[in-house]
């Protein structure tokens, strides 16, 4: 824009527009946004960029005091709480940051997972998401073991011991390349430090510019439900999209600095053979969930492979997803087998980590693992089968186009609703009944009262089953959507004509 032009405009606009004329920050390097995209769900991604930015200022301001060997790397962390100006704050920020930064990058996978962002022509784009989603967790297992507590060594001796499944000559070059020994010497501390600040951080910011170029390319996936003409309508990425993301970022960097002065982190205790004796080893809770499933008790000893084998189907399916789940529709309506495997994996990964919080160190029972991961997808998929049906039936074009929902299908989604939510409560507390009792055999023996316990548990969660397969055939009844009429559960049912 022109001088002339830009007279009649505010100070604030031709100072941007200056701006823009001498630096070319208008020029199509970024591509335009569309407007239905101003949401944050939208901007995770750029939001797990800046909780690394913040990472990596607060860790350049940490390199200057902290000092990579045992004798001295928990000195030298704890001159940094007690001795330099906001030194406690600052590591406090640098904790936090890098919670957020995996929180963020968890809910940036899964929020894509749901709204089907990696099928056609965005596969590529997951693949390297995958992978920079393993970068930010090899930053919590690296940064773990430098400040040398005792909480931190140990857990990182737990992540160095899943190393014995591994084929012998992977084994050797992975424990060559770390210098891998229980995390007691300088060589394993200073190749963990040199990962972290070095190596890690490359390799993120190479994956993150791959993955750019590739975004530049296809754009942000479109949502799954109809646009106005004001949704498909497209913005410049400078100005506009910019103070947008300017204004997540000062909310999110407010929130951080905000919580990190409400609650500063205090340093565990120096790593001592005394102080190992005295500790339960414990990863940081984004591994508690692996971690648990490591403690079931069949997976210990012998079962450790097995274990392991479990674990990494579980992250080469998220790797491959594109590959697997490959059909063109995204509508959550249409993909009822995705959402529900999606749905029960974010439930045991918080039930996981949540039991492994509240478990350190004991090792679980075959039959308490079966019955607590059992219940968490019976209830998880009673759960989604009633919401499903209630919310999706008539999006998924089960009933014609022309068809108006009748009285009776609206008082049938409504009170299926209620009492769907109330039968959902009483099976849950059901099923911790029936673990209680279970747990109480074990424990004292078989026992009349105990055993009446159990009975009544287990009726209650029968009863909470068979209470969800009637209100959903009920509700496929009022729907009109029914295949299979089954007499006794249209009992008392009158036909609205």
């Amino acid at each position: 824009m022109s001088d002339e032009d830009s007279a009649g405009e505010g100070p604030l606009v031709r100072f941007v527009n200056w701006i823009d004329s001498r630096l070319g920050l208008n020029y199509q390097l970024l591509r335009p946004v569309h407007v239905y995209s101003i949401n944050p769900f939208y901007w995770l991604g750029a939001l797990t960029m800046l909780a690394f930015t913040i990472q990596a200022v607060t860790g350049i301001l940490l390199v200057i005091w902290y000092v990579p060997d045992p004798s001295t790397a928990y000195s030298s962390t704890l001159y940094i709480f007690n001795n330099v100006n906001y030194g406690r704050f600052l590591q406090t920020v640098h904790l936090y940051g890098a919670y957020s930064m995996i929180l963020l990058a968890v809910m940036h996978m899964m929020r894509n997972y749901f709204v089907s962002s990696h099928k056609k022509p965005r596969e590529l784009m997951w693949v390297v998401g995958m992978l920079m989603g393993f970068v930010t967790l090899g930053f919590g297992f690296t940064g773990y073991l430098l400040p040398f507590t005792v909480v931190g060594v140990l857990a990182t001796n737990v992540g160095l011991g899943l190393l014995s499944p591994l084929p012998p000559m992977l084994q050797t070059l992975v424990e060559s390349l770390l210098g891998a020994t229980q995390g007691l010497n300088a060589t394993e501390l200073l190749r963990l430090y040199d990962v972290h600040i070095i190596l890690l951080p490359a390799t993120l910011l190479l994956l993150f510019f791959a993955k750019m170029y590739m975004f530049e390319t296809h754009g942000a996936a479109k949502p799954d439900k109809p646009l106005t003409e004001k949704q498909k309508s497209v913005i410049p990425f400078f100005p506009d999209a910019t103070v947008y993301l300017l204004e997540l970022s000062a909310l999110f960097t407010a929130a951080l600095l905000l919580v990190s002065a409400a609650f500063p982190f205090t340093l565990p205790p120096e790593y001592s053979i005394a102080a190992s004796q005295a500790a339960t080893p414990q990863p940081d809770w984004y591994f508690l969930w692996m971690y648990q499933i490591l403690k079931i008790q069949a997976f210990e000893g012998a079962g450790l492979p097995i274990a392991m084998t479990i674990i990494t189907v579980i992250f080469v399916a998220l790797f491959v997803l594109p590959f697997i789940d490959r059909g063109g529709e995204r509508r959550l309506a249409s993909r009822p087998k995705f959402v529900l495997l999606g749905t029960i994996f974010v439930a045991e990964l918080i039930v996981l980590t949540y039991w492994g919080y509240v478990t350190p160190g004991q090792t679980i029972p075959d039959e308490e693992a079966i019955v607590v991961l059992g219940a968490v997808a019976l209830l998880v998929g009673l759960a989604f089968i009633g919401i499903y049906r209630l919310m999706f039936a008539r999006l998924r074009g089960r009933l014609s186009a022309g068809v108006q929902p009748t009285t009776t299908m609206q008082k049938a989604q409504i009170w299926t609703g209620a009492l769907f939510t109330v039968i959902l409560v009483g099976g849950a507390l059901a099923i911790s009944a029936s673990i209680s009792s279970a747990l109480q055999l074990l424990a004292v023996g078989v026992t009349s009262s105990g055993l009446l316990a159990m009975a009544v548990s287990i009726a209650a969660v029968g009863l909470a089953v068979l209470g969800t397969i009637f209100l959903i055939y009920r509700l496929d009844l009022a729907n009109g959507t029914i295949r299979t009429r089954v007499p006794l559960l249209e009992v008392g049912w009158k036909n609205e004509e």
